[in-house]
């Protein structure tokens, strides 16, 4: 049987299995039912992983064991995989939550928040710094500093960055202006999200800033974080941005942001920007 590499990598990245588990899978389903053996030589996997790769697939919901002798495996519709695929992702993500949630009061976690303070001791402010690789890591990195927020956060960003911001990050930002955080948004402001601005304003200073191309977020006046692509030419996955912890450098920068800033329109909850 010949599959076409590319289409073995997609399904791989699609449900997850590794090279092996995809070359057994894809043999099955072409043979709709076959023995271990069968499916070593048709799959070219090992003899002595094949076993092992099918109870994996078997326990992951792709395929079913069939009673007698020899042992047969038998491939189901890929309509019902997707489904059984969905429903143990649901189960699995909830319980790792479950889990998650019980570490807050769980001396694991005190363990974990001990070592980390005492490591934090040795490291000078600036060494602070790094960076990150894809837009989910990006944006749970600054959600993180949001949270850690006391006086100040300045974020400038793209026109479709601030609808991502109001989806990523209203639950953080919300908790800082409680806490009595001022916030200020810069971005241009159109048509396509004014509805998103206005309810950004509800929370923060909002203003339609056309000539600041830039994407980044000052955290009290300490910290930095930019992106350094253009993410309307860039994949989400590959999208790039460096945290720096630096007083100087982020003073500097919030002084020249301040500038644009005194001269752009602000946006006020139930307005609409002139056009």
């Amino acid at each position: 049987m010949i599959v076409k590499e590319e289409f073995l990598s997609r399904l791989r990245k699609i449900f997850d299995l590794n090279l092996y588990e995809v070359k057994v899978w894809t043999a099955l389903l072409s043979r709709g039912v076959s023995t271990a053996g069968e499916l070593s030589n048709i799959s070219d996997v090992p003899r002595s992983r094949t076993y092992d790769i099918l109870e994996s697939l078997e326990k992951k919901g792709f395929i079913v064991m069939k009673l007698g002798k020899p042992i047969k495996f038998v491939a189901l519709k890929p309509e019902e995989v997707i489904e059984r695929v969905k429903r143990n992702l649901m189960v699995s993500a909830k319980e790792r939550t479950t889990r998650l949630e019980e570490l807050k009061g769980d001396e694991v976690l005190q363990e974990l928040s001990t070592l980390f303070t005492q490591g934090i001791k040795f490291i000078e402010p600036s060494d602070l710094s790094g960076s990150l690789r894809g837009r989910n890591n990006l944006y749970n990195h600054l959600d993180m500093l949001i949270n850690g927020s006391e006086k100040t956060v300045t974020i400038a960003t793209s026109s479709d960055g601030i609808n991502r911001k109001m989806e990523s990050l209203m639950p953080s930002l919300e908790r800082a202006k409680k806490r009595g955080v001022k916030i200020k948004i810069a971005a241009p402001i159109g048509p396509h999200n004014e509805k998103v601005a206005k309810d950004l304003s509800k929370v923060a200073e909002v203003k339609n800033v056309k000539n600041l191309n830039a994407r980044f977020s000052i955290i009290d006046g300490k910290q930095i974080m930019f992106m350094l692509l253009d993410d309307a030419n860039v994949h989400p996955s590959y999208d790039v941005g460096v945290w720096i912890n630096t007083p100087f450098f982020s003073q500097a920068l919030e002084q020249m942001f301040d500038l644009t800033w005194k001269d752009a329109k602000t946006m006020k909850p139930g307005n609409v920007p002139k056009r």
